[in-house]
């Protein structure tokens, strides 16, 4: 035998042999995998084959199923519209409130309530029959039927609608309706309605019919300030829910759409007529016969009478969430709390309101409205929060989140003055770009140089933009609106300085409130001390929060102030000046597509935001903050400073006597030496400081051609706005 150490070639012979038989397993088992594989999908393709489709019929399934492709991106696409309202289910959205709250005004009279004093409910069971089938008969019928949305019953509704050439018919079911109740608010938007159909199905998935009809009759709004329908019956009958007669059940089933229309305590004919609907409902949907419901028909429901007072219920809901922060902690949850509301300046508010959007609303394409009124140190006196909580019960005032316009520069100003600058600096009002966007000016021209005190004004555009990216930069504007009060977040992108990112009404009205307060924070509340029924006080707000903290200085304060004064004066908002001669700043904005309407001004006594648009962000007709929201201001304002003592804002001399006009003080500035009105001029001036206001004076005298009666008549407050005045 030959000796294998003698011949090291064969072991690596062998073991290369071994590689080649390996190797050639691998090709043979990869090219048999892969035939078979043709020979399965060949089967498949064969059998699927008996399925193909010709001629029309393939047009057919083609467009089924690109339809069906489409169908579901859209799917996809409406899930993530609504994902955000899913966040809304992650707390204990079940659970009803343990605080039970006792309101007063701010001179301890009795307001209203919230907490579990309205939420006293019933189980279903226990409800009288008629009362189930009243509210099915009106708001969803098919509630026991459909899965959360009900195509057949929006198909009607459609029907109807088109038939009335209006709408007559609501198309959403019982479930929805709920969803927004428990989750949303009622604006009206696409978003809404989307995730308003995603909640519906996600509640369907997840309670009992029984449990979401309780839900429903608990916590929908009932009118008078009472909350589900048991709330109503105590309210309106005097008895519990479980004793109402087939006559009230209708009527109470009768104000779930619109409380507000159909409340008995405030217009019982139209509630007895509603009811009477309700009946034919009943009949019509096969729940009852007419039999039955002659004797209701026959003798309506009659309310008590209670002689109620409106309360404030816009600023009850956002008074109630205050109190639940601050009171969270407490061993008792069954308070009576002191809040900050005046209700004659709370009446005078909503009337103001009210009366321009009854006057201009339909001429300027306006719905609805916003106000919000704090005294010096951050006391809110008055609180709008839309025209009529009863068909809306959304604030507007302090969750509605609007472009706030040329409003917004005020706070670009204040950072500026903040590092130095002063109305009399100068800049130029010029063609500027940053980053490929180049603003314009209301007029599309420019005006060369010109002081900060005629920019502001005149609302110049160039000019707070060249200050932010120059001078300040937008974080610095961001910070000085959230050191001024605004809680909102600020967008810090490029169109900041002119009011692109969103805020509230209530951070208008805080922020402004630094300036009358001499630089100092605000501090806006609106409960000042909480109790509990044996009157031991568990909160106070003097005593419990921190003093308020400086924000500006008075050096700057008092510039922003010279500027302001002007506003009403000679700017664009001379429909707000006050009469009597009192002396106001404040400051428009105007949103691009006139969409949003703002006027926030201030006296020495009180700062007040006005807000006017539409829920579903139409376009109004051309309307500015100079028009209605400055008209809304003087109203409230001129009736807020009757009889009272008035201070003076810091860095202006101390307001006029009663008696003195506004074409006055206008008039009376013929003076060479007087350029502008009394009440523009600082408490001192150079001989330079005067030489640049004559510079302001000529310029705003060049902007727009003067009336007759003196060199400064048309600064006279009642004069319309012209043109020139609308530079937003």
């Amino acid at each position: 035998m030959e000796d294998e150490s003698a011949n090291p070639q064969k072991p690596r012979r062998r073991k290369r042999h071994i590689f080649l038989r390996l190797d050639s397993w691998i090709d043979s088992t990869v090219w048999n995998a892969g035939f078979r594989a043709a020979e399965i999908w060949e089967e498949i393709t064969i059998f699927f084959r008996r399925f193909q489709v010709k001629g029309w019929k393939k047009a057919v399934f083609e467009i089924a199923g690109e339809g069906m492709n489409l169908g579901t991106a859209g799917f996809v696409l409406l899930l993530a519209l609504a994902l955000p309202a899913f966040e809304e289910t992650k707390g204990d959205w079940r659970a009803q409130s343990d605080f039970a709250v006792t309101f007063l005004d701010r001179y301890g009279n009795e307001i209203g309530h919230r907490g579990i004093i309205h939420e006293d409910s019933a189980p279903i069971d226990e409800l009288p029959d008629h009362l189930i089938k009243a509210v099915l008969a009106t708001e969803d019928r098919r509630f026991f039927s459909h899965f959360g949305i009900d195509f057949l019953g929006l198909a009607r509704a459609m029907n109807e609608n088109a038939r009335a050439g209006g709408v007559v018919q609501g198309g959403s079911t019982l479930t929805q309706q709920l969803a927004k109740n428990l989750f949303l608010s009622n604006e009206r938007t696409l978003e809404r309605k989307v995730k308003e159909a995603f909640l519906a199905l996600w509640l369907e998935a997840n309670l009992s019919k029984k449990e979401i009809l309780r839900l429903y009759l608990d916590r929908a709004y009932m009118g008078g300030g009472t909350f589900g329908a048991a709330a109503a019956a105590q309210f309106y009958f005097g008895k519990n829910v479980t004793d109402v007669n087939l006559a009230e059940s209708a009527m109470l089933a009768g104000l779930f759409k619109a409380p507000a229309r159909y409340a008995p305590h405030v217009n019982l004919p139209a509630a007895r007529a509603r009811a009477n609907e309700v009946l034919t409902n009943l009949v019509q949907g096969g729940l009852m016969t007419e039999g039955q419901v002659i004797a209701a028909r026959r003798n309506p429901a009659s309310i008590i009478d209670r002689n109620e007072k409106t309360a404030p219920d816009f600023f009850l809901d956002w008074a109630f969430e205050e109190v639940q922060r601050i009171a969270k902690p407490f061993a008792q949850h069954s308070l009576v709390v002191r809040t900050t509301i005046d209700m004659g300046l709370q009446a005078a508010a909503e009337e103001s309101v009210e009366s321009g959007l009854r006057q201009y609303g339909e001429s300027y394409r306006v719905k609805q409205g916003a106000l919000v009124m704090v005294e010096n140190g951050g006391a809110v006196r008055a609180m709008v929060g839309g025209r009529d909580y009863g068909e809306s019960q959304f604030n507007r005032a302090t969750r509605a989140l609007r472009q706030p316009g040329s409003s917004f520069k005020a706070y670009t100003y204040a950072a500026a003055m903040e590092s130095g600058m002063t109305p009399e600096t100068t800049i130029v009002d010029a063609p500027i770009s940053w980053g490929g966007w180049s603003p314009q000016n209301y007029g599309r021209s420019f005006a060369g140089r010109m002081t900060l005190m005629t920019a502001m004004a005149k609302s110049i555009n160039s000019v707070p933009v060249r200050l932010a990216k120059e001078k300040l930069g937008t974080k610095r504007i961001a910070q000085m609106a959230k050191d001024m009060g605004v809680e909102t977040p600020i967008r810090t992108d490029k169109t900041m300085p002119l009011g692109t990112s969103e805020v509230t009404v209530l951070d208008q009205a805080t922020a402004y409130a630094v300036f009358p307060a001499g630089g100092v924070q605000a501090r806006r509340h609106g409960v000042s001390q909480i109790l509990n029924y044996d009157g031991d006080i568990l909160y106070d707000f003097g005593r419990d929060e921190q003093p308020a903290k400086r924000i500006l200085s008075e050096q700057a304060d008092s510039s922003m102030n010279r500027i302001f004064v002007t506003i009403p004066v000679s700017g664009t908002a001379r429909r707000g000046a006050l009469d009597r001669g009192i002396v106001s700043g404040g400051k428009t904005g105007t949103t691009q597509a006139y969409r949003d309407a703002w006027y926030v001004g201030f006296t020495g006594n009180y700062t007040t935001a006005v807000w006017f648009g539409n829920d579903d962000y139409t376009s109004t007709n051309n309307m500015t903050g100079g028009s209605l929201p400055a008209m809304t201001f003087k109203r409230l304002m001129d009736y807020a400073h009757q009889g009272i003592e008035l201070r003076p804002i810091p860095g202006i001399e101390n307001p006029l006597p009663d008696g003195t006009k506004a074409s006055e003080v206008a008039a009376a500035t013929t003076d060479e030496n007087n350029p502008l009105p009394a009440l523009v001029r600082p408490r001192s001036l150079s001989t330079d400081v005067t030489r640049l206001l004559k510079d302001v004076a000529r310029q705003l005298n060049e902007a727009r051609p003067l009336k007759a009666g003196g060199r400064f008549a048309a600064l006279d407050s009642k004069l319309d706005v012209g043109p020139a005045n609308r530079t937003e």
